[in-house]
């Protein structure tokens, strides 16, 4: 997902670097950062080399102005957050029952997360899927 440029390659690349500090849990849009042209052979790698590599991530630490944007220092959106509501759903069998839920923790698409359902109590798991819901695992 990430490319970055190795150190052997320095100036022949490419780096993401922020126009402003941006904080930890910031979105990164296109306006935050820009790409520059990598001139220090000395730089280390793991660091986000074109745009569009970070644009729609957050950040999980400061970023400073004209640094280097770590790999490690990002994450995708939270697609669901802990405490909101989102809609369950289970498939199987040709039957497809909703409900309401509650995530038990924040969570990104694709991530398997514990769902507190709403209605009953009871505690269930699933895959958050790309409209913020949650596909119930079937055991």
């Amino acid at each position: 997902m990430f490319c970055g440029v190795a150190a052997g390659q320095a100036g022949q690349g490419t780096a993401v670097v922020p126009e402003r500090t941006i904080y930890p849990g910031e979105e990164l849009l296109a306006e935050l950062v820009r790409e520059v042209v990598v001139t220090n052979p000395n730089l280390r790698a793991g660091y986000a080399a074109v745009t569009e590599e970070v644009l729609g991530k957050v950040t999980t630490r400061t970023l400073l102005p004209g640094r280097t944007i770590p790999v490690g220092a990002l994450r995708d959106a939270w697609a669901v957050e802990r405490g909101a509501t989102v809609p369950l759903i289970f498939a199987g069998g040709g039957l497809i029952i909703t409900a309401v839920g509650t995530p038990l923790e924040n969570a990104a698409v694709g991530d398997f997360i514990r769902v507190r359902n709403v209605e009953t109590g009871v505690i269930i798991s699933g895959t958050v899927l790309g409209d913020g819901s949650v596909r119930v695992a079937t055991q």
